[in-house]
């Protein structure tokens, strides 16, 4: 998808779209009609006559495994996981046959880099005096500390290297020509905040192609730049064009964007907020951001989404990291076979993972391992299965957990940096997590009886009742 207009059509041939004339309400009322949509898996939904703004709103365009698909250019994401893997794969070529491929190879791969342009469709319009109430920001829950932006790409720079950052972080509307922007503890924002002199400049993205829009959200490591895994997911290299007021570049193909700079010094309050896990994050201090430009394409369509109590269209986002990045982690941790991280878990509240077990104590290495990678050290709960227990099925996993956990035994826990969002946590980004090692026990596990075999009837039986399955005349 070239930008976010083509992606639009893209739904609508697919009858993925569907277009409500009637006019409603940013305040409350759209949160309402798309939540009832996401919580059944429904249509994305375009709204041309919203009240108080001239910009139709896009909402729930992720949130369905054939959108999910279509936005990422596959039919399931485990196919862009192979993709990644075969580069991973990528050994020092040996004979000219291997090192004409290897070349070809990454030269597709730097292909995929971002390049520069002069003039670009995003500053279309252009507005010396930046005006959010332009934009309809939608009040998604009633106790929301005010209207939030819910789905913008932030750049900004490293201040040390000046490598580039693309992230998702929600902020909060003040007035016209101000906002708060959440940028929490360990987040590479607030790293750029940190390592700056306390300002940072900063340009908002809003409406983007989904492969753009994806890579916002993807955890990829401090310094690897988001727009080059986009540019590799869609087989095209982003174009960007470096903002009029800040230092920044933004897609050029982007909808709207908002230029100015976070001051750590201007800390305000922000939220509350009903966020992803279902409950409302309270009050704290975010920085704020200043706006000192702000430019649009002719007739801008605003991108946007809402969260909440799962299930949401930010959980096909996180199901796409999860396939993703699978390669990744196994990079580290070749232990693992799969992964799950459930809906019921909000991403960071449970991680399953399977693994090919080979010796006493490996679940555990695995849960100490899990805490290690990067934002993955922020789960609250990691449960390690056997290989064959398919960790895509919670009820099986739990049948397992509940069947194979001894407390005593196969509990794991330790303290260490938890999510800013974890409410049960009794200090900010602070507390305890547990690991479970529901595994089939081994000798020198503690175990002192003999560990049962699971029920299960034989192949050839299975086969034979498989063969004669009509002639008993059972429905299906």
């Amino acid at each position: 998808m070239r930008d976010l207009r083509e992606w639009i059509s893209a739904l609508r041939r697919a009858d993925e779209l569907v277009e409500v004339d009637a006019q409603v309400d940013p305040h409350l009322e759209i949160t309402e009609i798309a939540d009832r949509g996401m919580k059944n898996y429904g249509p994305a939904l375009y709204f041309p006559n919203v009240k108080g703004s001239s910009l139709p709103v896009l909402i729930n365009q992720f949130g369905s495994w054939k959108r999910l698909g279509m936005a990422l250019g596959v039919d399931h994401p485990d196919e862009l996981a192979g993709r990644i893997t075969e580069l991973l794969e990528l050994q020092p070529p040996q004979g000219i046959v291997e090192k004409v491929k290897a070349l070809g190879t990454l030269k597709t791969l730097a292909s995929f880099s971002s390049r520069m342009v002069k003039h670009a469709a995003c500053q279309e319009v252009w507005l010396d005096e930046p005006d959010l109430d332009l934009l309809p920001i939608l009040h998604c829950w009633p106790d929301d500390g005010g209207p939030f932006i819910t789905l913008p790409l932030v750049f900004s720079k490293d201040p040390r290297t000046g490598a580039r950052n693309c992230g998702m972080y929600r902020i909060q509307k003040v007035d016209a020509r101000t906002a708060i922007m959440h940028w929490q503890i360990h987040k590479d924002g607030a790293a750029h905040m940190r390592d700056s002199d306390g300002r940072v400049p900063v340009a908002v993205a809003i409406g983007t192609d989904p492969a753009v829009t994806y890579a916002a959200t993807a955890p990829l490591p401090a310094g690897l730049d988001e727009m080059l895994l986009a540019g590799f997911i869609r087989g095209k290299a982003v174009d960007m064009v470096r903002c009029r007021t800040v230092d920044v570049e933004v897609p050029a193909s982007a909808e709207i964007v908002l230029e100015g700079y976070v001051d750590a010094s201007d800390l305000r309050p922000e939220g509350p907020f009903g966020d992803h896990t279902g409950f409302y994050t309270p009050v704290d201090e975010y920085p704020a951001f200043h706006l000192t430009g702000m430019s649009m394409r002719r007739d801008a369509v605003y991108s946007t989404t809402i969260v909440g109590k799962p299930p949401m269209e930010d959980y096909f986002l996180g199901k796409a990291t999860e396939r993703i990045f699978l390669p990744l982690i196994r990079t580290s941790l070749p232990d693992v076979v799969d992964m799950n991280m459930p809906l019921e878990g909000v991403f960071h509240n449970c991680v399953i993972v399977s693994i090919d077990k080979r010796y006493p104590g490996q679940a555990k290495k695995v849960i100490n391992a899990v805490w290690g990678l990067g934002l993955m050290s922020l789960t609250r709960c990691v449960i390690v299965v056997d290989h064959d227990v398919d960790v895509q099925n919670v009820s099986d996993v739990a049948f397992h957990a509940f069947s194979n956990v001894d407390a005593g035994r196969d509990m794991l826990v330790t303290d260490g940096p938890v999510d800013a969002l974890d409410h049960a946590a009794p200090y900010f980004a602070f507390g305890s997590k547990v690991g479970f090692d529901a595994t089939r026990k081994w000798e020198g596990e503690g175990v002192v009886r003999p560990w049962p075999a699971l029920a299960v009837m034989d192949a050839e039986t299975r086969e034979r009742v498989d063969r004669r399955w009509a002639e008993f005349g059972i429905p299906d």
